[in-house]
């Protein structure tokens, strides 16, 4: 197919990644032949034609929209429910009412990386599913805290970039290993705290630094970790 992609960033998934992963991820579409209309919303969807907002006209067979989502959150308000940003819960889940437990992309819980009571939401099929197992729990009366770190993976092509954690900012990263020979991390920080790390083609650092942050590690065993699979290797010294 020929692709054209519209969007309102100047980078694709630059506000999740930062800039220097979004271009990589533009660079690679483009590669593949993909047009991009960039920091441009469509105005009018016809039958056979997109009208951009600047009134460039894209013929199109098929259109898939992707227009983010809206919280439902009149049952939570109408049964007295705090709300803010989504449903306010604890880091047992327990909403503001005790014995009333919410998941999913509606639960706005304690960041459980960070540790710093700052609130967040993970729109991800995976973190509702883990939420329930942790609120049924809880709901029969034995206590555990939502301590599971949230994670998604992004496929494009051949390259599959896996991230965990949570990074509200992007403004602070840095780059390891390389992009271009496909294996790279990424460390996310904020305030010099390490929020989150993203991996290109690593899946086992992907999975160890998971378990660390579960295991709440302290930024200096996350980094190692991370750094220590892309120290070069030490070359043994040939006799002469």
């Amino acid at each position: 197919l020929d692709v054209t992609v519209v969007g309102r960033e100047e980078r694709p998934l630059e506000r999740p990644l930062g800039r220097e992963v979004a271009d990589f991820i533009y660079r690679t579409h483009l590669s593949h032949g993909v047009t991009f209309c960039l920091g441009r919303m469509p105005a009018e969807i016809t039958p056979t034609t997109v009208r951009l907002d600047d009134g460039t006209l894209l013929e199109a067979d098929l259109v898939v929209a992707g227009l983010g989502v809206l919280l439902d959150v009149k049952l939570a308000t109408d049964a007295g429910l705090t709300v803010d940003n989504g449903v306010v819960v604890d880091q047992h889940l327990q909403t503001s009412i005790p014995g009333i437990y919410a998941v999913g992309d509606i639960a706005s819980y304690p960041d459980p990386v960070t540790g710093s009571g700052t609130r967040i939401r993970v729109e991800h099929w995976a973190a509702a599913a883990r939420q329930g197992q942790f609120a049924a729990r809880n709901a029969m009366g034995s206590p555990e805290p939502f301590n599971a770190v949230p994670f998604f993976w992004s496929q494009h092509y051949d390259l599959s970039l896996s991230y965990v954690g949570h990074a509200a900012r992007t403004d602070d990263v840095e780059i390891l290993g390389s992009f271009v020979a496909t294996n790279a991390a990424a460390l996310y920080r904020e305030n010099g705290h390490i929020t989150a790390v993203l991996t290109l083609f690593r899946d086992d650092l992907s999975l160890a630094v998971e378990a660390a942050m579960e295991r709440r590690a302290p930024d200096t065993e996350i980094e190692q970790l991370v750094r220590t699979g892309f120290a070069p290797a030490q070359s043994a010294e040939v006799p002469r």
